[in-house]
């Protein structure tokens, strides 16, 4: 059927249910037709961004391009103009002959066609893509080429920027090359998976890195004339004193881009050669919480975990380093637990996520907010579920562990090496060892470990040495990282989280109330069927999912 609607053909492919597409033309009537029906099915969360696409592509008989996937040809780029590719969210993608092949979002709007003909002079193949997918490649692919030209214009400029009186550095910091670059920096970091950026000062210029994958990566190197006007930049609009260079300071600011908007933390420190700036890029909660199903765990742990949430009072502690996912597995936990029937409170420092339907409280040491004392006011407000951002304290352990007798279900975060040490180290803590017996459901320990690009990684057998590593009795396959375009030279696309999931059996809890040590509870757990992280990471190097480098990197203990 040529004129069957969008809606209806998804219902009738399974997509969607009849009642989700009331559901989706309820929302559309609401908001007078200024809302796209894909954009409401999305927004909704009833298929994601490529589903909807894909199933789009289908029903119009036009073809499907991931752009994250494919090489995109630099000169068919150019020929489209970036304020038009912008204006009708389309990239150009590739040439053949006098034929411009055009990734688009909407492929039946022949007026954007047209535009695209007479600008270029060549005939249009349109092929379909999400909107977030083009954005970014419009970002990544005209802001690189005006990156060069924006460094130019400020090193053109006067060097003495940054040692003019203040009022008139403010002046100058707010002139258009500098906000550009300081806007560019920040769109490539984002654009690249950067998690971090940091603006590092030497004597005769600035390095900028970023860091990709949990590995530091050089973004480009600029005069280091620019440096004082770019951290003033950086300070202003974060909110700080551009006045005072010698002490450290923090501040926050947001920045929309490729139609995200991004929350950016920064933090000045003063160093021999001026103020090295580190920023911290925070997805806001616009981008949609992740499942507990989307975090990477094995098929057993996932149902440990699942396990663990079904218990109606205690504390779940997730353990591990800085940045190793512990506060995405809490927020996908609370996705699961924050049902209309309970009333869940977080106390957080800071908060990193905003969620519907979630009460959370940001900590403020200045006003004397700290977690101990959120956490006394929070249970007077009648909570059913707790999560406390980090067991910084004796003080905080205590009345989380408190909070847990009494009848809450308390989440929250601890930084030890493995599942095991955690318990040792509340009772270190001082929380008496009878309490966590009593109180814990199970300790979640997770690190990161980046993912081999699937494109270039290079086959291998395993040496002896690996095999005792690995657990295996015989030579297997593995794979190493190898290097190309696609994962830009490293041999490695994203991450993924392993996990050591101890459950708070009745052996468990008894071994903890008699003061058992870490590896009298270790042994324990295995008995119970814990997976170590070593087996974990050993198992997807086995799956050839990552290199024994990485099994090495996170889980190597002496």
């Amino acid at each position: 059927m040529r004129n069957e609607r969008i809606g209806d053909y998804l219902v009738n492919q399974g997509q969607i249910t009849p009642e989700q597409l009331q559901k989706v033309l309820e929302v559309q009537r609401e908001s007078n037709g200024a809302k796209k029906f894909g954009d409401v099915v999305v927004e909704l969360g009833f298929m994601s961004e490529v589903n909807f696409t894909k199933a789009l592509a289908g029903k119009l008989k036009v073809k499907y391009v991931d752009l994250e996937s494919i090489d995109i040809n630099t000169e068919a780029v150019q020929k489209v103009p970036e304020a038009l590719a912008r204006k009708h969210t389309v990239i150009a993608i590739a040439i053949t002959g006098k034929r411009l092949t055009v990734a688009t979002n909407d492929p039946v709007n022949f007026i954007v066609l047209e535009d695209i003909k007479v600008s270029t002079g060549m005939d249009t193949v349109p092929v379909l893509a999400t909107t977030s997918a083009i954005n970014k490649a419009i970002g990544k692919n005209y802001s690189m080429q005006n990156v060069d030209s924006v460094v130019d214009s400020i090193t053109a400029m006067n060097n003495d920027l940054g040692n003019a009186e203040d009022e008139e550095s403010k002046d100058r910091v707010e002139s258009a090359p500098i906000v550009k670059l300081a806007t560019t920096i920040i769109e490539n970091s984002y654009r690249a998976d950067a998690t971090d950026i940091h603006i590092e000062p030497f004597k005769t210029y600035t390095r900028i890195r970023i860091r990709v994958n949990g590995d530091l990566v050089e973004l480009m190197n600029i005069s280091s004339a620019v440096h004082s006007a770019l951290a003033t930049r950086l300070k202003l609009i974060s909110g700080m004193n551009i006045a005072e260079k010698r002490i450290p300071q923090d501040g926050r600011f947001t920045q929309v881009v490729d139609g995200t908007t991004l929350d950016v933390r920064v933090s000045s420190l003063p160093m021999v050669n001026g103020e090295k700036i580190v920023i911290r890029i925070l997805s806001t909660g616009q981008i949609a919480l992740r499942k507990i199903t989307d975090l990477g765990m094995s098929e057993y742990n996932y149902q440990l975990f699942e396990s663990m949430l079904r218990v109606p009072h205690g504390v779940i502690l997730v353990t591990g380093p800085t940045g190793s996912g512990k506060t995405t597995t809490l927020y996908a936990a609370l996705g699961e637990l924050a049902k209309p029937n309970v009333n869940v409170i977080t106390v957080e420092d800071p908060v990193e996520k905003a969620i519907d339907g979630i009460n959370q409280c940001q900590v403020n040491a200045k006003a004397g907010m700290t977690f101990a004392a959120a956490l006394r006011s929070i249970l007077r407000q009648d909570p059913d579920i707790v999560m406390v951002g980090e067991m910084r304290d004796s003080e905080t352990a205590d009345i989380g562990i408190r909070a847990a007798i009494t009848g809450h279900l308390v989440l929250s975060t601890l930084h030890t090496n493995d599942a095991a040490s955690t318990v040792v180290r509340l009772i270190d803590m001082g929380v008496a060892p009878y309490m966590v017996a009593t109180s814990l459901i199970g300790v979640i320990a997770q690190r990161l470990v980046k993912v081999l690009c699937p494109e270039c990684k290079v086959p291998r057998m395993t040496t002896e040495e690996e095999n005792d590593l690995l657990g295996v009795e015989a030579p297997i396959q593995i794979f190493d990282a190898g290097g190309c375009p696609m994962c830009n030279n490293t041999g490695y696309r994203g991450r993924t989280a392993i996990h050591e999931i101890i459950h708070c059996t009745a052996k468990v809890s008894s071994i903890i109330a008699a003061g058992g040590g870490k590896e009298d509870i270790e042994e324990a757990a295995r008995a119970n069927g814990t997976k170590l992280l070593r087996d974990n990471a050993a198992q997807l190097c086995i799956q050839g999912k990552t290199s024994i480098d990485e099994v090495v990197r996170t889980t190597f203990t002496v």
